[in-house]
């Protein structure tokens, strides 16, 4: 079992790093090719919250093949953490952007579909998968849920305080936000409705990471952690 998830892990990692680089490498063409900033499309395109997430899952599908080829037992307190705290910003992204963002049509010629749904949909479906059977995962303390509200919080906080200074890199326009949900400007009701489109987003994070928490310490029976010893 150990070593077909290790394999299994290494796989949806290259499959997921590929669709992360044909996406960009899309859109760096398509910039060049239009006279855009190519400083600015990189920004802009690290700085959604979907390729953040994904960009660790690749590193953390590495990390997790490798301990499961090197080692035996459950994995270190730490990389459990790393991997929840991941599994719910894959959970995350997968039900908003189901919910919010699959009905809005993309541009033609610059979204790769195949790349859009390996980010969205098969990556985030094989981490939870993964979170639920594959070896290694030790139990975790409850107050892992609140680490891993961090850096949502700091994504959150970052996007809003950067979209007034960033810009389209074709066309130089102002504002540019990530998510069209996030922008005041194209919202019906302003910062209202950014407002409660944030706090929908936490409630799924928290509730997410509560989850992804619980079923490390439930999930095949009790799990109880061992007297004086934290994990995380």
């Amino acid at each position: 079992m150990r070593i077909g998830f290790g394999v299994l892990r290494a796989a949806v990692a290259l499959l997921t790093l590929a669709a992360i680089l044909a996406q960009l490498g899309t859109s760096l063409r398509n910039v060049a090719a239009a006279g855009g900033s190519l400083p600015g499309l990189v920004l802009n395109f690290f700085s959604f919250f979907t390729i953040e997430s994904n960009v660790a899952t690749v590193v953390v599908l590495a990390i997790g093949s490798v301990l499961l080829f090197a080692r035996r037992g459950d994995d270190p307190g730490w990389f459990t953490a790393l991997r929840a705290a991941v599994v719910t910003y894959m959970l995350t992204t997968g039900v908003v952007y189901n919910l919010l963002l699959r009905n809005i049509p993309l541009p033609q010629g610059t979204t790769v579909p195949w790349s859009n749904e390996v980010l969205h949909v098969v990556a985030p479906a094989y981490m939870v998968l993964d979170w639920l059977l594959a070896p290694g995962r030790t139990p975790l303390r409850r107050r892992v849920v609140w680490w891993i509200a961090g850096f949502p919080i700091v994504w959150a906080l970052y996007t809003l305080l950067r979209a007034p200074l960033a810009a389209d890199p074709v066309s130089g326009r102002q504002p540019w936000y990530p998510y069209p949900f996030l922008n005041p400007q194209t919202s019906a009701n302003g910062y209202l409705s950014v407002a409660f489109y944030i706090v929908l987003i936490a409630a799924v994070i928290l509730c997410a990471g509560y989850g992804v928490v619980w079923v490390s310490r439930r999930w095949r029976g009790e799990r109880r952690l061992p007297a004086g010893e934290s994990a995380v």
